[in-house]
């Protein structure tokens, strides 16, 4: 923990893999993203953990609405009588009536897989959302927490700015890292294009919008807390544009697997690189997921190029 800051493992597919945050001040809480209905009990056990009621909980803020990081916030708003929902005003009208977000992902994912990841998705009654528009600023307990519009993963996208800590929440637009490859290196990093909404040209700017804070960590949704910001940072810009060239170089009824094989071993020669000695297999289990969602959004985002 690092100035009020604890991390939630959501529990979301696999450990370590799926992050929520609680920030605390002054006896108040915030939580930061919140992972899917499976997840609440978890969010409400480090509560009680940190000695808090969930009535002293004063905001459930969102980076953005895709289920691993919104799917709960129905029913963890249930659970939380004062709290008030912050979301991008993009993504607000999901929260009030999800139907739409349901229907979205399980055009990805597919209905079974919906149901056992998610649960049924509860609507967050109009009345406690609020629409943070770039440059909110959500007051905790006299701690300010600011979104910054960071468009490039999702354009309902937010990133959470904390001056106290001097920290990014992430979300998705400062990409993956997740700790089975960390190697004497540090950390390593890989963007994450998933459906539907990838536009290269503004994740290079988020990033670099992130990085005029001078931010001493980032807190990625996956996974946790990272330091050498301005190093990632570098990664990442990297690896957006060998996976646009990626992507570029496909075409025809193959190009889905084609896209997948070669961003496979694209981010298996960097693990290399970095100095990761894990085997191809486990390598290629612990990433296969990410791997398929890239390669669907790089694929959805040079359709709507060509067209």
């Amino acid at each position: 923990m690092t100035h009020g800051i604890h991390t939630i493992d959501t529990g979301f597919q696999r450990p370590h893999f799926d992050a929520a945050f609680l920030v605390v001040e002054n006896g108040r809480g915030a939580f930061i993203d919140c992972g899917t209905n499976h997840s609440v009990p978890a969010m409400l056990r480090t509560l009680a953990d940190v000695g808090l009621e969930p009535a002293s909980v004063d905001w459930l803020i969102l980076t953005h609405v895709h289920l691993d990081h919104a799917g709960g916030a129905g029913e963890l708003m249930s659970r939380l009588p004062n709290a008030r929902l912050v979301v991008h005003p993009r993504g607000a009208r999901h929260m009030i009536d999800p139907s739409q977000l349901v229907a979205g992902a399980t055009a990805v994912y597919g209905a079974a897989e919906i149901q056992r990841s998610y649960g049924a998705i509860r609507a967050v009654p109009a009345e406690r959302v609020v629409e943070a528009g770039d440059g909110h600023v959500v007051d905790l307990a006299g701690r300010a927490l600011a979104c910054v519009e960071t468009p490039g993963h999702a354009r309902h996208h937010n990133a959470i700015w904390d001056e106290r800590s001097r920290s990014f929440f992430t979300g998705d637009t400062f990409g993956l890292s997740y700790r089975e490859f960390d190697t004497d290196h540090g950390p390593f990093i890989v963007p994450t294009t998933s459906p539907v909404q990838f536009d290269p040209d503004a994740l290079h700017a988020s990033i670099e919008r992130m990085l005029a804070h001078a931010p001493q960590a980032m807190y990625l949704t996956h996974y946790d807390r990272v330091t050498e910001v301005r190093r990632l940072a570098d990664d990442l810009h990297e690896q957006i544009d060998a996976m646009v060239a990626i992507a570029r170089s496909h075409a025809g009824a193959d190009r889905h697997e084609a896209i997948k094989s070669d961003l496979a071993e694209l981010y298996f020669s960097r693990a290399l690189r970095h100095g990761c000695a894990m085997d191809r297999a486990r390598f290629d289990d612990l990433l296969g997921m990410d791997v398929e969602l890239n390669a669907q959004g790089l694929g959805i985002w040079l359709d709507r190029e060509r067209a």
